[in-house]
């Protein structure tokens, strides 16, 4: 039993960023739409105003959703960035595969 934990630890650490960035885009995909109270941006919490990454969390949550208008309206990149992250996620279940 202690043995396939330890199996299961070692595999879970080992693919760890697989598991980052799928985790990150469920969490996208269930954004609340309508909650603007919150940012993780630093301009904006010592009142810079906007940087040039505000807005791409929600273009990425409507571009999950093939939203691509109102994706396109938040941020430019946010339809690329989750090109981006579904390929490397893509090329890490294709490592996992091959070893």
């Amino acid at each position: 039993m202690i043995l396939t934990i330890h199996k299961i630890r070692l595999w879970l650490s080992q693919h760890f960023e697989l598991f980052c960035w799928a985790g990150a885009l469920v969490a996208l995909f269930f954004l609340p739409e309508n909650k603007t109270e919150t940012s993780l941006c630093v301009f904006s919490a010592f009142g810079f105003g906007k940087c040039p990454g505000c807005g791409i969390g929600h273009a990425m949550h409507y571009a999950l959703r093939a939203e691509w208008l109102e994706s396109l309206k938040h941020h430019p990149f946010g339809i690329l960035a989750v090109i981006i992250l579904l390929n490397r996620i893509r090329q890490l279940i294709i490592q996992i595969k091959l070893s």
